[in-house]
């Protein structure tokens, strides 16, 4: 990791936060006590910093310097709310394709599945606060930049976020191997969220249950499953495809 993406030291993490940064992840060092820490761990959780306790051997190895037993990474990018972005979409005249992503961990794949998603028109981007790759500079690479154009939306509560994107008039579909409809028979033309997730954990329970439609790529190898940001890039472009064709997406 590049040091200019993280920050350390009690002190200079808190007057970061303080001062507005937008923080991906801080690493505490396991049992640390005292009252600066405390002041730094109301911050965190006041402002639901996604955090983690880990070994001091861990914090080491990131930095050589004095890091206190705290280490900040940086976001290179401002997120969004969902909430703030939809009323924009439809006053716009738009038909809003939002992409939800549970389960993606692995930063290159995040990277290419904004890549596609900004080549495919999507809106925005909705990712859990916490169990997602976090934004750095490398997926920033690996999606050409597209995580600077396409908004990134991050939220605490996934089914909350739901809720208010359906009750909002989009149609909630999801690509799994539990999904028994062909993607290609689907009607996509309608305001959409997609959700994707990863090929080693999937969609959770929760999530495909609150789904109006469950579809499937159909697959002639042997091989289970595609790689997610493959997939994205597969329905993304069946919905572009079926929006062109009726010239409903500008």
């Amino acid at each position: 990791m590049k040091k200019d993406n993280f920050i350390f030291g009690i002190h200079p993490v808190i007057e970061a936060i303080k001062s507005g940064k937008e923080m991906d992840r801080v690493l505490l060092q396991k049992n640390l006590r005292g009252e600066s820490f405390r002041e730094l761990f109301n911050l965190i959780r006041e402002l639901e910093i996604p955090f983690q306790f880990v070994p001091v051997e861990k914090l080491n190895r990131l930095s050589k310097q004095n890091h206190q037993g705290v280490i900040a990474y940086v976001t290179d990018i401002s997120y969004q709310k969902i909430e703030d972005i939809l009323p924009l979409l439809y006053e716009s005249g738009r038909v809003p394709l939002i992409l939800l992503l549970d389960g993606i961990t692995d930063v290159r794949n995040m990277g290419a599945i904004a890549r596609t998603a900004e080549c495919a028109g999507v809106d925005a981007i909705v990712i859990p606060l916490k169990g997602s790759a976090m934004i750095n500079s490398e997926a920033i690479k690996t999606s050409a930049g597209a995580l600077y154009k396409v908004p990134v939306c991050r939220t605490t509560n996934v089914g909350e976020a739901i809720t208010l994107m359906k009750n909002s008039g989009l149609q909630v579909i999801a690509a799994s191997e539990k999904g028994s409809r062909n993607y290609t028979s689907v009607d996509f033309k309608s305001p959409l969220l997609l959700i994707m997730g990863s090929e080693g954990v999937g969609i959770s329970r929760e999530l495909l249950d609150m789904c109006d439609e469950l579809i499937m790529i159909p697959l002639a190898g042997e091989i289970e499953s595609l790689n997610v940001s493959v997939a994205s890039g597969v329905v993304l472009f069946e919905i572009i495809r079926q929006r062109n064709t009726t010239d409903v997406h500008s």
